[in-house]
């Protein structure tokens, strides 16, 4: 190589939180090493629904919410199932969940947590490390089986020890190394998401909030037209995030557009009231990988690793946890990667090592905890549509006011129940629904 040659112990491809957990984690062993990322900077073009879950973070930066820009502390967890013009909803709310570390959830919008995380990371570099934004990586150069480098769209090739690839849910770059094939639509969800500014004391009135209390309300049902998938209202600092997220296929079944489902949850008789008087200031689309367990990808190779959405380390099930995993994912490459370099070995026998690492971690325990959660759901349409709108039917009938006796109520509403959600063929999908989601 000549001198004009760029070339780095890691390379880490995408400027989100896996990666930089995994470019922080190096930097700090004094690596060298290069972010890569396609944003004008990191964040800008980085999306999720809003809530960043935080234990690997805070491990990393201790206290880092003293100095990020979080929006707020989530101190309650709502969960609504929507009918046609009802709601049925559990909610835990507690002020344990407001002393630090603040349950480790927090509301965040990527556009300014992102870039902040970069500059942290940045702070910590050596004089040989950098990030390089508004850079596409376009391919990956291999030396017989070992990946050595990428090339990119502005400054050709550049070369490294090992590839950290963060690249997200659709990763061309994990697909042209080899380690994953293009992901079928069954694999897939797709979220559309708004930014709907109103003022801090609206939120914090609306939602019974003070202070930087924030609120996290999950919305299932007629929310997404029935399909598997779900809503979200999460609330910010001087803003909502509010959007919904499906399955491809079931937006293809259904023969209906994201954008279409998006604008029937807002105008909801529950919903409404709640966005009433914002201005919508951002609009977003995200791909998220829900290929669960059994379908993960080859996660390393020579030279190579894959982290975060890449890999497809998400929690599909009523937890939604995907930042979280992708965050260790990031920190535990970053590991590996110190280790190889320590042995001189960045073979696919050395980095296995971060496969090792995951599956001692909660990231894989929970994946294999819950594999089955999305197929099964998806097998099983009547566990989150007919079993609940019958049961909020149920429930209005029980607290409807006449001149009948409670106990007439009581028998019909019991009576009902049980022809119409066929008692002992409900039990037992309950049951099914049991092992798979808890």
């Amino acid at each position: 190589m000549d001198e004009e040659t760029l070339k780095f112990d890691a390379i880490v491809v995408g400027g989100g939180p896996s990666g930089m957990c995994a470019a922080y984690t190096m930097a700090k062993a004094g690596m060298d090493v290069a972010v890569i990322e396609r944003g004008e900077y990191p964040g800008s073009k980085n999306l999720f629904g809003g809530i960043l879950f935080t234990t690997i973070l805070n491990k990393l930066i201790p206290n880092f919410w003293e100095e990020a820009p979080v929006e707020r502390n989530v101190i309650s967890r709502k969960f609504s199932y929507l009918t046609e013009d009802s709601q049925l909803a559990v909610e835990l709310k507690t002020e344990q969940y407001n002393k630090p570390p603040y349950n480790n959830t927090f509301t965040v919008l990527r556009s300014k947590f992102d870039r902040w995380f970069s500059e942290k990371t940045e702070s910590i570099f050596n004089e040989n490390s950098f990030v390089f934004s508004g850079f596409t990586v376009i391919d990956v150069i291999k030396e017989g089986h070992k990946i050595v480098g990428v090339v990119t769209d502005k400054e050709g090739p550049m070369y490294a020890d090992v590839i950290i690839c963060a690249e997200g849910a659709n990763s061309l770059l994990a697909e042209k190394a080899g380690l994953k094939k293009k992901p079928e639509p069954h694999d897939m969800v797709t979220g559309v998401k708004e930014v709907i500014a109103l003022p801090p004391e609206i939120i914090n009135d609306r939602f019974a909030l003070a202070g930087n209390e924030g609120v996290a309300i999950e919305f299932f049902g007629k929310a997404v037209e029935g399909m598997v998938g779900g809503a979200f209202i999460y609330t910010n600092k001087e803003s909502l995030s509010v959007g919904i997220s499906c399955s491809i296929v079931d937006f293809t079944h259904k023969n209906i557009n994201p954008n279409e489902v998006l604008d029937k949850f807002k105008e909801h008789p529950s919903v409404k009231n709640l966005l009433r008087g914002g201005e919508t200031i951002e609009y977003s689309a995200h791909m998220i990988p829900e290929f669960g367990y059994d379908k993960l990808p080859d996660l390393v190779s020579h030279g190579i690793m894959l982290v975060g959405d890449s890999a497809g380390f998400v929690n599909t099930s009523h937890y939604h946890e995907g930042s979280n995993l992708a965050m260790a994912s990031g920190v535990m490459a970053g590991e590996t990667a110190i280790i190889a370099k320590q042995k001189g070995d960045f073979s696919a026998e050395t980095l296995s090592l971060y496969k090792e690492k995951l599956e001692n971690s909660f990231v894989m325990k929970d994946m294999k905890n819950f594999r089955r959660a999305a197929k099964f759901l998806h097998a099983n349409p009547q566990v989150l549509n007919d079993y609940p709108t019958t049961m909020v039917q149920s429930m209005v009938d029980y607290f409807t006011i006449s001149e009948r006796s409670k106990v007439e109520i009581r028998k019909d509403v019991i009576g009902g129940l049980i022809m119409d959600v066929k008692f002992i063929k409900m039990m037992w999908d309950m049951n099914k629904a049991r092992k798979v989601l808890l």
